[in-house]
């Protein structure tokens, strides 16, 4: 049956949008003056959600058409990236809804770090959906943005139409620790912190406090299958050396969605922030918007 022809002028016009922004933000040359997805282009205004018992939430938000996309960070990180702003600029592009956002205890959201779990954090994911989106989400999250999202997808699934998840962490906080030595375990234990080696910050490596690890626990999903029934689009570095590329595998495996696709970049590293990895996870997010614009 032949699509009525709103949807086909719908679709074209979505179309010179996607041409318009790509013209502007992907096909100039870095060397001749590419904005390279300028950090300090904040087009929207800082606000915080705030409840009388925990602390107020950092965040951004476009308005605009559903299907909306919801950027869910990676560990310690924040809603400043060029991912994030990537995101933002293309769904300012075609009129679509966007939110980024900051962690409790990350960014400028308040609250302190090291007192944050994953538990904690999982309801920060759920409060911005409920009281900041409105209708089907396209939720991308990166490293432990990709954990989160998983809970967000079981526990909201009228509201959580598609996951993108980008060097997906899932359980790899827990499972990371549990291959060390068993002497350096029972050091991190009674020292009670964790220093995680990274190379994403100046010390060189993450503070954790080993409540944080113990907790973490109780939110492990790879075990069983999960209860997922949307999209999932898993995006990953093979040369990631933070969180293996094989949990992409396990997630996809895990899920009882048969939509799901695997993409693995042969040079990825673990934030899959390149120009070419940008690109892709863009066109990725667009690819799902016309597609449950379409079936709807």
């Amino acid at each position: 049956m032949p699509h009525p022809p709103w949807r086909d002028m719908a679709a074209a016009g979505r179309a010179v949008r996607r041409m318009l922004w790509r013209g502007n933000h992907l096909t100039r040359d870095p060397a001749i003056g590419f904005p390279h997805w300028l950090g300090c282009r904040h087009k929207s205004a800082v606000s915080f959600l705030s409840w009388p018992d925990r602390p107020k939430l950092a965040y951004r938000k476009l308005k605009g058409k559903n299907p909306g996309v919801v950027f869910l960070p990676g560990l310690y990180s924040n809603m400043n990236g060029q991912k994030a702003l990537a995101l933002e600029d293309f769904c300012k592009s075609i009129g679509h809804a966007f939110v980024r956002f900051d962690y409790t205890g990350c960014g400028s959201s308040e609250g302190s770090v090291k007192e944050s779990t994953v538990g904690k954090w999982r309801k920060d994911v759920l409060s911005v959906l409920d009281e900041l989106t409105d209708g089907p989400q396209i939720l991308v999250g990166s490293s432990l943005g990709g954990w989160l999202m998983l809970h967000a997808a079981i526990v909201r699934p009228e509201k959580v139409a598609a996951l993108v998840g980008i060097a997906a962490a899932a359980d790899n906080l827990v499972a990371t620790f549990q291959q060390l030595p068993i002497e350096v375990k029972k050091e991190i234990e009674e020292k009670g912190e964790w220093k995680l080696p990274t190379k994403h910050n100046e010390e060189g490596f993450y503070s954790i406090p080993y409540e944080v690890i113990q907790e973490a626990e109780n939110h492990c999903v790879l075990g069983t299958p999960l209860p997922i029934k949307c999209p999932v689009r898993l995006l990953h570095g093979i040369k990631d050396e933070n969180v293996p590329w094989q949990i992409s595998l396990k997630i996809a495996d895990r899920v009882v969605s048969t939509d799901v696709d695997i993409i693995l970049r042969k040079a990825g590293q673990h934030r899959m922030k390149e120009q070419d990895d940008i690109k892709l996870l863009v066109y990725t997010v667009e690819d799902l918007i016309d597609k449950l614009t379409t079936l709807t």
